[in-house]
């Protein structure tokens, strides 16, 4: 199997199947790339787009092919040497429906359920509506008003002997013990003597077998048509429609071992913990061993059949113990690796894990994982594409157009409060109540009150400047205490000072004492309890706050609102970005580095070309000026304001600016339908995310109505003039874009790091937020266009058509492939620049045993192409400007990746007219190296 060198990230559903990947494994060889890297492949809901939503994490997902269409994908892998990633779902299963075994045997048999430990769910809530039950939100209106609308039916499985409630496509199992109400409405004398049986199940101490008795019984007397007639009539009685059968459905119901709610509830009375905020999401206690073992022995089986070569976790922060989870993981795909299959042997297993960094943290280094998968060198990038010079005027520019802060801060602090008091009610009240026992159980703190604990937690967590802690027993790491601390002075800012003293016991309670100074016992599990929950709701506060909200309310410029991006740094020096690949490379030098994933909100070219905003921010200003005059009759006055909004305006301006399609003409009909869809659906997102004139929860269709004509006119009307202006402004702003984009595809795959391609990207990428970033790839065309032999000249002539993209992919991947010591394991030298021009150049070199690379990349490039049609700097411009290379490069030959020509150091430095003549970005390596290998 080749070393792990680069990654190609692909989404499988319905409709791309595995053996629709295993029919292109060779146009990805021939790309460079070492390992595919797979969505979810376990069983997920029925249709999902996505895998996150796993129901049967023991199979392969029949959808995709099953595990017969898995050993035929890594059958043509192992034919090119390349080894396949996983992305496994540790944190999370989709429950609701009707397909997840697990979760339906919870609510049939609640607590006394094997499944109920699989499950983060608080079976003893202070509610007592709750006590010993499952809310279960998934009514589509209010409990009574389902019931008498008759939108929740009991149903008879004949075939397994079953009864249940069903609500659309959701089933709630009957619990067997009260099966004996039902059955005895019928006059059948079998099925009254059964009922009989059924009701001894409330004292049976192992109920499960017994019912499974019962139920075979019933199922074998149902085969009788006139039995079957006589409870399909039993049933009929508990329709709800009617005044009697209401109240016998009701009582029934309330008899299972769940209370079935509106969906609306979950927010406030959720008793169990979901992904983020989503219902049809449950929450795993993977930290149990036997969850952990029941929940990964697919997984495990398929690394030790040699067909799985990495992991890729999702949401390591959703995890009651990130830690031991993954050194508990580690421990066990290290065994397993050892004994592969000889065809599929390896030395390492990579592990990474999808986390947020924020500014000033790093992953911690006794995890026992290879990296994360590279949030944080998508932002790395993006601030070394921003011109600091951008920055007032466009912050200037929104205040005065959006009546909003330039603050991100501000929205996002703004934005926590509302998910805590709002989505996360429930989770944020289960810490509090939890926080409040921990008081009660010390007579020096039993007279704090709930009130006093839900305000002092809630600026606690609105200051967080990080995802999450990581306590564990000892306390709270020493890399954690600054940020924990910043958290509280924060808190200091915005509480009364009367609860400063709640702040100083939330520290000592949160992690800031060892719970080994703790005796065994009540108090010692109440508080590491309490611990977990604190530290698996700071993380999705933050996402839900950050991610979906604040950056769909401020957009000083969305090149720099993403998933892992800090917006409230807007650029980085050059010394920034070589610190940052030094730290990587000394200290996860096999990390993850990706411009492009499935939950971007913009793809990896839509960001760069908005980012030559930065550089040309008073023109911008003054287009918006011009614009927003010749948009002012597409404006509608509401009750609540003008819709678009002026600041949805300004989003929709840069959005359409970044994503304008290179081929889309301003009269091409077809052509802008098609974006217009495209856009509508970001729309949507947007202001539902934002959270400001609409939501998800309650849609506001006048605004949503009002911003959807706004961009039908904008886009299909028959007055062009702003769908002109903005078309070529996109085309004007699409030059320095595309050297953007080359430019930070270039060093996706050259800094220390293991760089990730996203599906699709191998051309340009104008996505937007999912579904758009999920879309089906052309990948016939890509073979088609495919020539590694290509003449730079000839692409750059055509680089509308994205193959110099996949040219200079094609190219540097195969080099690394040829020589992946020196990527994977080189040591990182920043290059010095100087000269008229250093500003604009990015330059380093990689070194391993005496091999040599150099690479050069343009930045802030918009001045330098003079308006060029074409993404390069003509040569003369960089004038006297060159490089200081290394004194052991001193007369040896550099050959260059992208040209046929060889340079040699001089003492003056390398010249950055001579190297760049032809394209504006290159990779110059030794031709020659001690190993003798040869290029491929």
């Amino acid at each position: 199997m080749k070393p792990l060198t680069a990654t190609l990230r692909l989404q499988f559903h319905r409709d791309f199947t595995l053996d629709d990947a295993t029919a292109l494994v060779d146009y990805f060889a021939a790309l460079g790339i070492s390992h595919l890297y797979a969505s979810p492949l376990l069983t997920a809901r029925p249709g999902s787009m996505h895998g996150y939503d796993v129901i049967d994490p023991t199979r392969i997902n029949p959808e995709l092919g099953g595990e017969a269409a898995l050993r035929r994908l890594v059958e043509a892998l192992r034919a090119r040497g390349m080894g396949l990633i996983l992305d496994i779902v540790s944190n999370h299963m989709a429950v609701g429906g009707a397909g997840n075994p697990w979760w339906l045997d919870v609510l049939e048999w609640g607590k006394r359920s094997p499944y109920a430990q699989f499950y983060d769910i608080e079976w003893n809530s202070p509610d007592p509506l709750l006590e010993g039950q499952l809310l279960v939100p998934f009514l589509g209106s209010d409990y009574g008003e389902a019931l008498q609308q008759g939108n929740v039916v009991l149903r008879l499985d004949v075939e397994n002997g079953a009864l249940y409630a069903e609500h659309y496509e959701h089933r709630f199992p009957l619990t067997p013990p009260s099966y004996g109400e039902v059955l005895r409405q019928t006059e059948h004398p079998q099925l009254r003597a059964l009922a009989q049986h059924f009701d001894a199940l409330k004292t049976e101490p192992a109920p499960y077998l017994a019912a499974q008795r019962l139920r075979a019984d019933l199922a074998q007397q149902l085969e009788d048509a006139d039995t079957r007639q006589q409870l399909e009539q039993a049933l009929s009685r508990y329709d709800a429609t009617n005044a009697e059968g209401f109240q016998r459905l009701h009582a029934l119901l309330e008899r299972q071992h769940y209370r079935l709610a509106s969906w609306r509830t979950a927010a406030d009375d959720i008793n169990w913990r979901r992904f983020f905020d989503i219902n049809e999401l449950g929450g795993l206690r993977v930290e149990r061993p036997v969850v952990f073992e029941q929940t990964h022995a697919k997984v495990f089986q398929l690394l030790a059949d040699g067909l799985v070569d990495g992991l890729r976790i999702d949401h390591i922060d959703g995890l009651a113990d990130p830690r031991g989870y993954c050194r508990r993981l580690r421990r066990r795909v290290d065994r397993l690796n050892a004994a592969r299959p000889p065809e599929a042997a390896q030395d390492h297993v990579p592990i990474y894990v999808e986390k947020i960094l924020a500014a000033g943290e790093h992953l911690h280094d006794d995890w026992g994982v290879d990296g994360t998968t590279g949030y944080e060198f998508m932002n790395q990038v993006s601030l070394l594409q921003h011109d600091p010079a951008g920055q007032a005027p466009l912050c200037a520019l929104w205040s005065d157009t959006s009546g909003r802060p330039a603050d991100f801060l501000d929205e996002a602090r703004q934005a926590r409060q509302l998910v805590l008091t709002g989505p996360l009610a429930g989770d944020f009240e289960a810490v509090a109540q939890a926080l409040l026992q921990v008081a009660r159980g010390d007579v020096m703190t039993r007279d704090i009150t709930l009130g006093q604990i839900r305000r002092a937690l809630l600026e606690l967590i609105v200051h967080f400047p990080v995802y999450r802690t990581y306590i564990a027993a000892p306390g709270r790491r020493a890399a954690d205490e600054p940020f924990f601390q910043q958290a509280l002075e924060g808190a200091r800012t915005t509480l009364g000072e009367s609860d400063w003293p709640l702040l100083e016991h939330l520290q000592r309670w949160l992690g800031g004492e060892s719970l080994r100074d703790l005796p065994p016992g009540p108090q010692r599990k109440l508080r590491r309890y309490v611990c977990a929950r604190f530290q698996q709701l700071t993380s999705p506060a933050a996402a839900k706050a950050v991610e979906d909200t604040a950056c769909y309310r401020s957009a000083v410029l969305l090149s720099r609102n993403d998933v892992g991006f800090d917006p409230q740094r807007f650029s980085a020096s050059p010394a920034d970005f070589h610190a940052e690949c030094m730290q990587r490379a000394e200290h996860l030098p096999h990390n993850l580095l990706t411009t492009a994933t499935h939950d971007h909100k913009r793809g990896e070219d839509t960001r760069a070309r908005i980012a030559v905003l930065s550089e040309r921010a008073h023109w911008f200003a003054g287009k918006v000026q011009e614009w927003r005059a010749l948009a002012a009759d597409l404006l509608q006055p509401l009750d609540d304001g003008l819709a678009p909004s002026p600041a949805d305006e300004l989003l929709l301006i840069q959005t359409l600016l970044g994503s304008w399609p290179l081929e889309l003409r301003a009269d091409d009909r077809e052509g802008l339908s098609g974006y217009c869809e495209r856009i509508l659906q970001w729309q949507r997102k947007a202001v539902r995310e934002a959270k400001l004139r609409s939501t998800w929860a309650a849609p506001n269709e006048a605004y949503e109505g009002a911003c959807q004509q706004y961009v039908e006119r904008l886009l299909l009307g028959n007055d062009a003039r702003l769908r002109q202006a903005i078309a070529a402004a996109a085309l004007e702003l699409a030059p320095a874009g595309a050297l953007n984009s080359l430019a930070q595809t270039l060093l996706r795959m050259t800094t220390p790091g293991v760089p990730d391609l996203y599906q699709g990207a191998d051309y340009w990428d104008f996505s937007l937020v999912d579904p758009d970033n999920r879309r089906p790839v052309d990948f016939a065309a890509r073979r088609a266009s495919f020539d590694p032999d290509a003449p730079s000249a000839e692409l750059l002539a055509a680089w509308h058509d994205g193959r110099i993209k996949q040219w200079l992919i094609a190219r540097t991947l195969n080099l690394r492939l040829a020589r992946p010591q020196l990527f994977t394991g080189g040591r990182y030298q920043p290059l010095a620049v100087e000269g008229a021009q250093a500003e604009h150049l990015l330059a380093f070199a990689r070194e391993a045993d005496g091999d040599w690379l150099v690479v050069l990349v343009p930045r802030l490039s918009s001045a330098l192409l003079d308006g060029s049609p074409l993404p390069r700097i003509a040569a003369d411009r960089w004038g006297d400007t060159r490089v200081v290379l290394p004194e052991a490069l001193d007369g040896r030959p550099l050959q260059r990746l992208f040209s046929s020509t060889a340079v040699t150091f001089q003492r003056a430095g390398l010249s950055v007219a001579q190297v760049l003549d032809e394209l504006s970005v290159e990779v110059l390596h030794t031709t020659g190296w001690s190993s003798g290998e040869s290029e491929q």
